[in-house]
């Protein structure tokens, strides 16, 4: 048993909104629910929590809790923070919300799309290799690596763009496409 479903909530109402909530999207995005409700939890917490802390909180078995940080760790959106007179670990979250997600998006990358761009090339070069193998596979192959790998420029691109670039351009949003040229398809 991992999940201790009994303990009443001590969080305030918005934060237990949060954390559940943010827990539901880590299941969604492929993320152990237990592990996002933790990393929930240490966002929005003002000072950093024991592994215990945690337990207890979020009525979270504590074996649970220490693979769940273990992982925080891995992603490195957490940190152990020490504490004046403590021996045991202490834990808090990257709250700078553009470093957060420029370290999600680094570690997707590299476990999801290094992976697949790897496989694609290897496809590609396959599939070039066997003149029994149709065009249209080839082609579409191809065509799969190619816009993958010209996503992954694209990432590489705008991670050297200056953070206030950046927010800019999403604020300007599809408005941006007018100063684009025309489309000449």
């Amino acid at each position: 048993m991992t999940e201790i479903t009994d303990v009443p909530s001590s969080l305030p109402a918005a934060v237990e909104r949060f954390v559940l909530h943010w827990g539901d999207l880590g299941g969604q995005w492929g993320v152990n629910r237990s592990v996002a409700q933790i990393h929930a939890l240490l966002y929005l917490s003002d000072r950093p929590l024991t592994a215990e802390d945690i337990a207890g909180m979020l009525g979270i078995a504590r074996s649970n809790v220490s693979n769940s940080l273990r992982e925080l760790l891995g992603w490195n959106l957490i940190r152990r923070v020490p504490v004046m007179g403590e021996r045991r670990d202490h834990f808090a979250a990257e709250t700078d919300l553009w470093e957060m997600v420029t370290r999600i998006a680094a570690g997707r990358k590299e476990r999801e799309i290094d992976p697949a761009i790897a496989a694609l090339r290897a496809c590609v070069a396959e599939a070039d290799a066997d003149p029994a193998l149709g065009a249209v596979a080839k082609r579409r192959l191809r065509a799969m690596l190619d816009f993958t790998e010209a996503m992954e420029r694209w990432y590489g691109q705008m991670l050297n763009v200056p953070r206030g670039t950046l927010a800019k351009l999403i604020r300007l949003g599809g408005r941006i496409v007018k100063f684009l040229p025309a489309k000449t398809e």
